[in-house]
């Protein structure tokens, strides 16, 4: 979904309501910029801190007439401004030949002894626990939220090309942020009116959507829903803040003064409160800090205000500025509620001042708070669908009445501008160029069909050689109650068409009872994991990597067909029943064989596999958040644990199956976000087969023999070098973000990330499932990792042109097996924040 932003650009001027505008840069006597220099107008208490590079914009609805720049070391400069808007302003500070007075403590480096701000930082801490609602049994309050899209930077030579030909209209409208002084264009706007409910002594909370409105997207619960993740709530008092997949360090943490310079600027009275302001600016580049500051009552130490904007060498990518303000109102003596929540988000290919991007800006207001009344636990039984926003799009009527901040002029203009596009002929060939992108599916209205995945178009393998696939689904809308997809492939070595055909149907939406079944015949590589569902179309990279490590020929002939019934009786919690018909033969005889003892056979050996199976699974997922009613629901977040148990029972004589066994499979996958020092995955598997099976139904350890990096494989095997009956594996991923290079100075600039990993394997194999498997190792010995845990370690090196991944992995044992790999490197490449 990070492709749905259209980066579209252009340039003009327009004067908006706000009585003084000033923007410009803050240099030193050598020319160098001065950062995290303060700039405010005088007698108010209105400012904000200069970027990195020493830049500056800022905007107020008052009228001001001095603008006051101050640094320790420089002397204080004072400005008198000729008009209300004052652009491109050059400001050079003289360094002065003592420090500045007690008042305004602002400097380079400041201690963290003997500082009155870091004084008042530990008060804080100590009262942050008991400020805001949570030092009320029960609450519940209003909210009402606006999230809003903005083409920004654009220039005229954009307006005028070919691509903007016919939709010149759209850029009539433009205004000037306040924030970055740049001129945007409103695109986008979605509005949620929600009542909330909380008991801190219950630790629940639950947020009834009552109303919801957007413009021009009231089908795409896509877009939606990927703006419900990329706004994730956060609180200022928590130690670390997520944004965009990554932990920022809070201001108010307390691990802040490790990271953060504080100082003591000022103090004042705010509504009949006195209050201390301190500024804060990092200590070091590139972390994931904030500079800005915040007004904290003395009596209280909760927020009055606080301001936090993200440096530009912040280790994040495709994100130039990130701009936070929250208010919070005085209630009585002793409480302040948080008022208003404001977010501006710049995204951009880079940083560059003159580069262009699209804002993003989600603003929350808070009111009619109400406390202390006890509600039943049932309240807080979560939604089966908390993110179907169909049943709650709401007319103009309700939003008059629960609107808690009016819409301004540019708002209130989205609406009617993306009425208009969606009649343009052009904008709709955008959209779909976009949508295709993105889901990897061609839409044919007239038929209700999607043609794809593009992206599974061409392939290859040793069996099949070149291999061209064409795919179709059924595609009425988003929350279709059934879905039927389909494919048929052709491998040119081979010369034969392979085939895939699954249906779905909902049968009772609110326990999610689905009856799902189809057949599949293709070529497949098998063992790639160790814990899989039985998905008919599911289908491995592996099967046809372009580019493989060694021979990749131990390929399996699969005909599967399957029926599955499956329910949901509790949020996130999935039960499955369901059977399978597998026939399973060698795709390359001559290198690899699937061949066992059948005393049935008139040669004592059998090539092929017949086996039904019985299966029941269930599945955990707490912390998953999905969007839609229909047959199928799509994630939105992937910060959610993943607990999996899977029974296996193949039973002899039905459909002729070969085999009677059972397998019981458990998975518990976990990601951990670890505050400051990054994320790290973690995943356990475990395994057992009970009785005689032979290679095709053993369970391999996953090798992986392409060039990607593929979470859950062991890099360095090579498919089927292991095979085992009973297996317990590990896997441990950690992405530092960027922490320690950061802290390396020629590797600082270039915000590479650091990823270790560490992954091990123990497995068995009887003498019986050995001996029942013998004529297959001919060509693929039947080993298991039983004497030794089998491990591998890896670095990795992230972020690369902010794109790629690459992973130096390397084998810890065994480096005596035939053809065993000690070292190789993979890698992958992707968007990310």
């Amino acid at each position: 979904m990070k492709g749905i932003f259209f980066v579209l650009v252009s340039f003009c001027f327009f004067v908006t309501s706000a009585q003084t505008k000033v923007g410009g840069i803050v240099l030193d006597e050598l020319g160098e910029p001065v950062s995290f220099a303060n700039v405010f107008f005088k007698n108010s208490t209105e400012g904000t801190i200069t970027n990195d590079d020493g830049r500056f914009y800022i905007e107020s609805e008052n009228k001001y007439s001095t603008l006051v720049v101050s640094f320790i070391g420089y002397t204080e400069y004072e400005l008198e401004l000729t008009s209300n808007v004052n652009f491109d302003l050059k400001i050079t500070l003289i360094e002065a030949a003592e420090q500045l007075n007690e008042v305004v403590l602002i400097s380079g480096k400041q201690s963290k002894k003997n500082n009155p701000a870091v004084d008042i930082l530990r008060k804080i801490w100590a009262k942050k626990r008991q400020n805001g609602v949570r030092q009320f049994n029960q609450y519940a309050f209003d909210k009402y939220e606006k999230v809003e899209f903005d083409l920004n930077t654009i220039d005229s030579s954009l307006i005028k090309s070919k691509i903007f030909k016919g939709l010149e209209f759209v850029f009539q409208d433009l205004d000037t942020s306040r924030i970055t002084g740049k001129t945007y264009l409103p695109i986008f706007l979605n509005e949620t009116f929600s009542k909330v409910y909380g008991d801190n002594k219950l630790n629940e909370e639950k947020e009834d959507i009552l109303g919801n409105k957007n413009s021009g997207f009231e089908n795409n619960q896509a877009i939606i829903a990927f703006v419900k993740d990329l706004y994730q709530e956060y609180d200022v008092y928590n130690n670390y803040l997520k944004f965009f997949d990554k932990s920022f360090t809070s201001p108010l943490s307390k691990t802040g003064v490790d990271v953060y310079n504080y100082a003591l600027r000022d103090s004042a009275f705010i509504d009949n409160k006195w209050c201390y302001n301190i500024v804060y600016y990092p200590r070091r580049k590139n972390e994931l800090t904030f500079k800005g500051d915040f007004w904290v009552n003395d009596s209280t130490w909760a927020l009055k205000n606080i301001n936090l904007q993200v440096t530009k060498s912040a280790n994040i990518n495709w994100v130039k500025e990130i701009y936070i303000e929250q208010d919070f109102e005085v209630v009585n003596d002793s409480v302040f509620l948080l008022k208003r929540d404001y977010m501006l988000s710049d995204f951009s290919f880079n940083k560059k001042e003159e580069s262009r991007g699209m804002y993003g800006k989600r603003t929350t207001v808070y009111d009619n708070y109400e406390f202390d009344k006890v509600k039943p636990r049932e309240v807080y039984k979560k939604d089966r669908n908390p993110l179907d926003v169909s049943q709650i799009i709401k007319d103009d009527d309700f939003w008059e009445q629960n609107r808690l901040e009016t819409l301004n002029k540019d708002e209130k203009g989205i609406y009617k501008l993306l009425d208009t596009l969606k009649t343009v002929p052009k904008f709709k060939s955008y959209y779909n160029l976009v949508s295709i992108l993105g889901s990897g599916y061609v839409e044919v209205d007239k038929w209700n069909l999607d043609l794809g995945s593009v992206y599974d178009f061409f392939g290859y393998n040793s069996a099949e050689g070149p291999r061209v696939r064409i795919g179709a689904r059924t595609y009425f809308g988003q929350n279709d109650p059934w879905r039927i997809e389909g494919y048929t492939a052709y491998g040119f070595k081979d010369q034969k068409f392979k085939h895939g055909l699954a249906g779905k149907v909902l049968l009772d939406r609110n326990s999610r009872l689905i009856v799902s079944g189809g057949n599949r015949r293709d070529i497949e590589q098998l063992g790639v994991s160790l814990t899989a569902t039985n998905d008919v179309l599911g289908r491995s990279i592996a099967s046809s990597s372009l580019l493989t490590v060694g021979a990749n020929n131990r390929l399996t002939n699969i005909n599967l067909s399957a029926l599955n019934f499956e329910i949901e009786p509790l949020n996130n919690f999935k039960v499955s029943v369901g059977g399978t018909f597998r026939t399973l033969s060698s795709a390359l005889p001559s290198d690899f064989s699937l061949d066992y003892v059948d005393p049935e056979s008139p040669t004592g050996v059998s090539s092929e596999i017949r086996q039904f199976d019985f299966n029941a699974l269930i599945l955990y997922t707490p912390g998953k958040k999905t969007i839609g009613y229909g047959v199928e629901r799509r994630d939105v977040n992937d910060t959610y644990s993943t607990l999996l148990l899977n029974f296996t029972k193949g039973t002899k004589g039905i459909l002729d199956s070969d085999f009677d066994y059972s397998k019981l499979q458990f998975s518990y996958s976990q990601p951990w976000q670890l505050g400051g020092f990054g994320r790290l995955l973690s995943t356990v598997e475990l395994g057992k087969t009970f009785g005689e099976v032979p290679l095709g139904l053993l369970s391999v350890v996953p090798g992986n023999q392409t060039f990607f990096s593929n979470y859950g494989t062991f890099p360095n095997l090579d498919f089927y070098e292991f095979v085992t009956d009973t297996y317990a594996s590990v896997h441990l991923q950690h992405n530092f973000n960027g922490r320690l290079f950061s802290r390396i100075p020629f590797l600082r600039k270039y915000n590479l990330r650091e990823i270790v990993a560490i992954r091990g394997v123990w497995g068995d194999l009887s003498d019986a499932n050995k001996a029942l498997s013998a004529p297959a190792t001919v060509n693929t010995p039947l080993r298991a990792p039983s004497e030794n845990i089998y491990y591998e370690y890896s670095f990795g090196i992230g972020n690369i042109f902010k794109i790629f991944r690459l992973d130096f992995n390397f084998r810890g044992n065994y480096l005596d097996n035939p053809d065993a790999r000690p070292f190789g490197v993979t890698g992958t490449f992707g968007f990310v924040f």
